[in-house]
């Protein structure tokens, strides 16, 4: 095994996770204290005709292209952080992510990739993974038809999952394979014992 280099993706995941947790914190910061418009697609008003007389939108939203962008020119307090509702559950889950990933590859690096802290690591990690990413795809679809139902009620429907599910899919994969070496652990630890 190249300790080297298993140190060193350690290291850097650690980086990224500082990092992302930096952009979860500046962007929640500026974004509150901008004064700009908040805008939201949707795709409701894509196949719909509208009377010649109802354009989508209440006082202050606009409506582009195909009506399937509405902005809001003077955004509550609730819209704005509605409006980051579509960014920092990413961001979070991500930060999150790549320190618990960290946190299993400097046990690798001290313990040996084979031992109970590792697969224990992998199968939380796997967890978090299966578990946080229809959550935080919830909470975007969530805040995002909130925001779009806010500027315009006919549009309020309800939430809808968004993001990659295949991540489901890799944490599962995860978890199974931190049971698989849980067991190997176990049995080798039976077979030095009886040694």
């Amino acid at each position: 095994m190249n300790t080297r280099l298993t140190r060193t993706l350690g290291a850097l995941t650690a980086v990224l996770a500082v990092l992302f947790g930096l952009a979860f914190l500046g962007t929640a910061a500026t974004h509150m204290l901008d004064d700009g418009a908040v805008c939201v697609e949707t795709d409701f008003w894509h196949n719909a005709r509208l009377a010649s007389d109802r354009t989508p939108g209440g006082p202050g939203v606009t409506a582009t292209s195909s009506t399937t962008r509405l902005c809001q020119e003077d955004p509550s307090a609730a819209q704005r952080a509605a409006d980051l509702g579509g960014e920092l559950p990413w961001l979070l889950f991500a930060a999150v992510a790549l320190f618990l990933f960290s946190r299993m590859m400097k046990a690798v690096v001290e313990q040996g990739p084979f031992t109970r802290a590792v697969a224990r690591r992998l199968s939380v990690l796997g967890w978090f993974v299966a578990a946080g990413t229809p959550l935080a795809g919830l909470v975007v679809g969530w805040s995002q038809s909130w925001l779009a139902g806010s500027m315009d009620p006919v549009v309020g429907s309800g939430p809808e999952v968004v993001g990659a599910q295949e991540f489901i899919l890799a944490g599962l994969a995860a978890v199974v394979m931190g049971k698989i070496m849980t067991e190997g652990v176990r049995m080798r630890e039976d077979l030095e014992g009886t040694i």
